[in-house]
């Protein structure tokens, strides 16, 4: 997808929803049985309890941090690896295993780019340009995730080395603030204001500009660029109305923001079999939606926050592979959300990368 956006369009920053990512915000604190008058307490991702549907996969383990945490740790050691060690070479870039969309609308095109950003790099050595310098033989990747959990994110805080007086999570680069967790007063806005990591705030379609000023005051007091990014979570059909009066409160209160579009939890239904599931459709509406209120009101439409896999599940309907409702029982893999297998993820970077114009960003 980065080599899709980074052709088309210019710079990526690549921002990966892992290692880390063990904690699932719950709208409900318990779970009945489907069919039945059993109820137990939420399944709130591995780093609490199971998801198993027995009361004893519910229960709170501590020692469920320990397991996500090294389970973290060897993400993170597999990412540098592979970011350094060769592996995302874009002199290689015709290497890429791309059977997983072989056959597909999305992997022929994609084939098309690997020619074409292959032959740019031989013309390039042609011209006596280096093309083994860092910049095209490795690749910058960074991790993100929600601040939860805090005990697990408190643990993990860290004094910088170079910054006095400064305190980094090290549990992600990233972190955001969830939208079921943005109260001012609240627990995870003062941990977030305590940390000088660049952070993200979710806002969905309930927030009221007045209080996104205050959060903004609370947890970027000095403006500083790069430390806030906005993630609009509206829902196709109210992105249009939602998001402009969240614009110009920013704007005309002067701060300096990178606005993101998280087309995915707006657009999350229920199909007929009981599948959770997302639309391929109402997801790239909202997409589209996002950059055309930003260009209306004359802002920059910063990137994206999806929720994807490289694997070929069945878990959003819709895209060129036009799958079904009755699609999702064949690979159905997910715990928590539906996410957009790799046909439909590369198809989304080819429709961005037609539209948009400027810098874009993917976080997956």
């Amino acid at each position: 997808m980065s080599i899709v956006l980074m052709y088309s369009i210019g710079p990526v920053v690549k921002i990966g929803r892992m290692a880390g990512q063990f904690a699932k915000p719950r709208s409900s604190a318990v779970e009945r049985a489907k069919n039945a008058a059993l109820s137990l307490p939420s399944y709130r991702g591995d780093m609490i309890n199971g998801e198993e549907f027995v009361e004893s996969a519910r229960v709170p383990d501590p020692e469920r941090m320990w397991t996500a945490f090294t389970q973290s740790t060897a993400t993170m050691n597999l990412l540098r690896t592979q970011a350094s060690g060769g592996a995302l070479d874009l002199n290689r870039v015709q290497d890429i295993n791309l059977k997983f969309v072989e056959g597909t609308a999305a992997g022929s095109r994609f084939g098309e780019y690997v020619r074409n950003v292959s032959g740019a790099l031989r013309f390039m050595n042609s011209c006596g340009v280096p093309v083994d310098s860092p910049a095209v033989t490795t690749a910058e990747f960074y991790v993100s995730h929600e601040a939860l959990l805090l005990p697990y994110e408190e643990s993990l805080c860290r004094p910088g080395a170079r910054d006095s007086g400064k305190v980094y999570a090290t549990s992600g680069h990233f972190l955001w603030l969830g939208d079921r967790t943005r109260q001012v007063d609240g627990a995870h806005v003062e941990f977030l204001r305590g940390i000088a990591n660049p952070i993200g705030i979710k806002c969905g379609p309930t927030l009221d500009p007045a209080e996104l000023l205050q959060l903004l005051a609370i947890l970027n007091p000095n403006n500083t660029p790069g430390r806030i990014t906005l993630i609009t979570r509206m829902g196709a059909g109210k992105i249009a109305t939602g998001l402009p009066p969240l614009i110009r409160a920013v704007e005309e209160a002067g701060a300096v923001v990178t606005w993101v579009c998280d087309p995915m939890h707006g657009n999350t239904e229920s199909s007929p079999s009981g599948y959770k599931t997302r639309s391929f459709e109402n997801v790239l509406e909202e997409v589209r939606g996002f950059f055309e209120v930003h260009k209306r009101e004359g802002t920059i439409a910063g990137g994206l926050h999806l929720e994807l896999t490289g694997q070929n599940v069945t878990e959003c309907v819709g895209g060129l592979q036009a799958l079904s409702h009755e699609d999702l029982a064949d690979r159905y893999e997910s715990t928590c959300d539906p996410r957009l297998n790799a046909s439909q993820a590369l198809e989304l970077a080819f429709l961005v990368a037609e539209t948009v114009g400027g810098r874009c960003f993917i976080q997956g």
